[in-house]
C-alpha cells in the first residue's frame, strides 16, 4: 500500500508516541524522513535517531526526548505544507514559529534545514512544518 504523505505519517507517529508515553516509536525508513528526523535530533526534540532491519525491510527507530516527568518536550508537531497545497517560502519571508521559541522545517536545495539556518544561509524551500 502506497502512502500519499510520508512526513504527515512521520509527524503522526512522533505525535502519537509522546501522548501514549512511549520513549521510542519506529517508522518506515526514507531519504526524506530520515533528513527530517536529523533536524530533530540536533534541535534536541529527539534523543536519538536510529536505522534499523525489521524483516528485511529498513526502518527508523525514534526516541523521544523526555522531561523530568517522562513526558515527551513536544507540544506540537504539524504538517504546513501538503501534497494537495505546497506552500513555499522565499528567503527573506520565512516566519519565526512562536516568536523563536519553535522551529520550522524547511526542504531546500542545500537539504531539510531549520528556520534558523534558512534565514543564515539566506535560502528558501518548501515550508514541511512545525514544531515546539
Amino acid at each position: 500500500m502506497t502512502m500519499t504523505d510520508p512526513i504527515a505519517d512521520l509527524f503522526t507517529r512522533i505525535r502519537n508516541a509522546g501522548l501514549a508515553g512511549h520513549a521510542r516509536t519506529d517508522i518506515p525508513h526514507s531519504t526524506v524522513k530520515d533528513a527530517v528526523c536529523d533536524v530533530l535530533v540536533r534541535e534536541g526534540y529527539l534523543k536519538e535517531k536510529q536505522s534499523t532491519d525489521v524483516e528485511g525491510r529498513k526502518r527508523l527507530r525514534l526516541y523521544l526526548s523526555c522531561d523530568g516527568d517522562g513526558k515527551s518536550i513536544i507540544e506540537r508537531i504539524e504538517r504546513v505544507s501538503k501534497p494537495g497545497c505546497r506552500v513555499y517560502v522565499r528567503a527573506r519571508e520565512i516566519p519565526r514559529v512562536l516568536r523563536g521559541m519553535g522551529v520550522g522545517l524547511y526542504s531546500t536545495p542545500q537539504g531539510v534545514l531549520t528556520d534558523r539556518e534558512c534565514r543564515d544561509r539566506n535560502v528558501g524551500g518548501e515550508y514541511l512544518g512545525r514544531i515546539w
